[in-house]
This record gives structure tokens, C-alpha cells and sequence, in this order.
């Protein structure tokens, strides 16, 4: 963990809710001058602490109104196989995120698609056209309680 003090974390709380701040609004939101901000921001972007400056869009405003997690277990396993694998999902841009996990199955997804048909259209031609898929399992999102990309900077 790198090592960040009282304004550093308030600087990432504050970039992490709104990436469009200048470094002029942030330093006097935190309390230093534009100059040491800048420099503590460009310290952060070397460090590889702040990855990225992205806009973060409404997906139901875009018609993307399905989220799905799907669990996916393998038929067989091995460095090859998994590669192959997961390079095969990155390239599909319905899934957002894909994760490797513990348990009775070997990942999980989160995809996105306007409607219940888009979803059935990925699943078949896409997913499970991947070899080696033993099992899939859709688990359908129905209220969004929490969705956030802001980090608990507060526990650091």
C-alpha cells in the first residue's frame, strides 16, 4: 500500500466523485495552494494510484436496463485453457466485469444488454459458444441498491 496522508486521501476522495475538478478547485477544497496539489496529483497518476479519468454513464438513459451475473464453471482447467478464456471475454463488450473466484464455480461476470432477449442472444452465440463451458448460471438483477466506483478511502 503506497503511503498517503490526511490530503492525499482527501484529493483521491474528492477526484474519484468528480474527475472534472481543476487542480485550483481541488487545492482549495484541501486546503494547499494549486502548485503542491498539482504535484501531489501528478505523484498519484505516476504512482499508478489514480489508473484513469473516465465519464461514468447512465446505463437505463442508454436502454441498457439488464444487468446479469453470471457464474461460470469449466469442464477442465490449465494455463492454456483459462487464457483462452478470458481473453474471449474480454473481448465481448456486453460483460463489464469478469472475476475469478472461489468455490463450486471458476468465475463470475457482470453483464450488461438492453432487454432479456439481448441477453439470450450473448448467452448462446457468444458465451457458451466458448469451449469448455461446463456451466452457466444467470442470476438477474432486479433493484439496484448500490452502485458505486468510489473506494472506502476512509479505511486506509
Amino acid at each position: 500500500m503506497q503511503n498517503l496522508d490526511t490530503t492525499d486521501r482527501k484529493i483521491l476522495a474528492l477526484l474519484q466523485r468528480n474527475n472534472n475538478l481543476s487542480a485550483a478547485d481541488i487545492a482549495e477544497r484541501v486546503g494547499l495552494s494549486q502548485s503542491p496539489c498539482w504535484r501531489r496529483i501528478n505523484r498519484m497518476q505516476e504512482e499508478g494510484i489514480i489508473s484513469g479519468g473516465v465519464a461514468i454513464l447512465n446505463r437505463k438513459m442508454l436502454g441498457l436496463k439488464v444487468v446479469v451475473f453470471v457464474h461460470v464453471k469449466l469442464s477442465m482447467h490449465g494455463w492454456k485453457l483459462l487464457n483462452e478464456f478470458e481473453q474471449a471475454i474480454v473481448s465481448f463488450p456486453e460483460v463489464l466485469e469478469c472475476w475469478t473466484i472461489s468455490g463450486s464455480m471458476d468465475f463470475t461476470l457482470r453483464v450488461v444488454t438492453k432487454d432479456i432477449e439481448s441477453y439470450e442472444y450473448f448467452l448462446r452465440s457468444k458465451l457458451l459458444q466458448l469451449p469448455h463451458i461446463k456451466e452457466a448460471q444467470s442470476h438477474f438483477t432486479m433493484t439496484e441498491v448500490k452502485n458505486t466506483t468510489e473506494l472506502p478511502l476512509e479505511i486506509l
